[in-house]
């Protein structure tokens, strides 16, 4: 077993709190992220799972047992770094062995870790090579092999495909995939780009000036974002919102925007009444673009094409009106050309609204 649980942790640097709070239960064998922008608190808070940085405050649990004041290596953790931190003097066997052998464990069982381990990322060919001999992904899958030798309970990530080209870094990916599946260690990421998270996540935990926003399934942060942040921090292209206002009374739902008056039928009879200032938010493979000739109806409105993003598999249609603007994902050989008229349609199951000062999730 290898379930992670934070307890309100929280880490302060002086007067700067890079960690306020943070509480997550990571189930055993789960792919978990920490997704954020630069200077949210996910390295911190990675680094405070690993014991390399002590909580100011909070409790750090390994299946149910308090390891906030463990050293490092007494945590049975190992760590994946940005920079891979390899030693350039060993060659690839050596960087491999050399925590087994501070360990003192026997030669004969480091030799066969080290090339059982070697064989699994197919770099049994390069043991006898130094590091500077390698290219950006051997010494990747170096990193990654120095720490499968441990046998860890637990795998962190800190940022490790961020200093490898587009290319590689999408085969790394399906490499650190491939690897999770097939050694279902609990593995704890971090990360800023939404679309390794989305790929590579069993659970998300979106964070924000040192608390997580939203904590779980990778769906589920997608699909029913929780906050006005998560909703545009996650997804490519990012959420399409509309500030204006949301009206809600007993037979119909209603949003009125600068220059736009919207509709669609009450849903359920506990719906609640409302009357507030609110965001409207819609994806783009969500927005459906009309012919202009068709019947107009309350859920439509009509706007100019401003931008084409031609992606080969897809096209980004992206709609002006006044000061808003949507983007709308169509087929390839969708005929539509800048500056031409549409009619956009918003389904109401599609839709997402968020309250405009707090940013919280309205359901209705």
């Amino acid at each position: 077993m290898s379930r992670v649980t934070l307890r309100g942790i929280a880490k302060s640097f002086g007067l700067v709190q890079a960690v306020k709070e943070v509480s997550l239960d990571i189930p055993d064998h789960t792919f978990v992220t920490l997704l954020g922008p630069s200077g949210c608190g996910k390295t911190t808070t990675l680094n405070l799972i690993a014991g390399l940085e002590k909580v100011t405050r909070g409790e750090i649990l390994l299946d149910g047992i308090s390891i906030t004041d463990w050293a490092p290596h007494e945590r049975g953790m190992a760590m994946v770094f940005q920079n891979y931190a390899l030693y350039p003097h060993m060659n690839v066997y050596e960087n491999m062995a050399f925590s087994l052998k501070l360990k003192k464990v026997p030669k004969a069982e480091i030799d066969q870790r080290v090339r059982q381990v070697a064989k699994t990322l197919e770099i049994d060919q390069l043991l006898d090579r130094r590091v500077s001999q390698l290219s950006g992904g051997q010494q990747q899958r170096v990193a990654l092999a120095r720490a499968m030798v441990k046998e860890p309970k637990v795998f962190l990530f800190d940022e490790p495909l961020s200093n490898l080209d587009a290319a590689l870094r999408t085969r790394m990916r399906i490499e650190i995939k491939k690897l999770h599946q097939q050694l279902k260690t609990t593995s704890i990421f971090v990360t800023h780009d939404q679309e390794e998270a989305m790929m590579l996540s069993d659970f998300i935990a979106v964070m924000r000036d040192g608390i997580v926003v939203q904590y779980g399934p990778a769906a589920e942060i997608y699909r029913r974002p929780q906050h006005h942040y998560v909703a545009t921090f996650i997804g490519k292209p990012r959420m399409g919102t509309i500030d204006g206002n949301l009206r809600v009374d007993t037979s119909s739902v209603n949003f009125e925007a600068k220059g736009m008056k919207l509709s669609w039928p009450r849903g359920g009879a506990n719906m609640p009444l409302m009357d507030v200032p609110a965001c409207l938010g819609i994806r783009a493979e969500d927005v459906r673009l009309l012919d202009t000739n068709g019947a107009a109806s309350s859920d439509t409105f009509t706007g100019e094409v401003g931008l084409l993003e031609p992606l080969g598999s897809d096209t980004f249609v992206e709609v002006i009106r006044d000061s808003m603007n949507l983007t709308a994902r169509v087929e390839p050989d969708r005929q539509v050309h800048v500056g031409d008229k549409v009619a956009v349609q918003l389904p109401r199951n599609k839709l997402h609204f968020f309250e405009s000062v707090s940013g919280r999730r309205i359901d209705i």
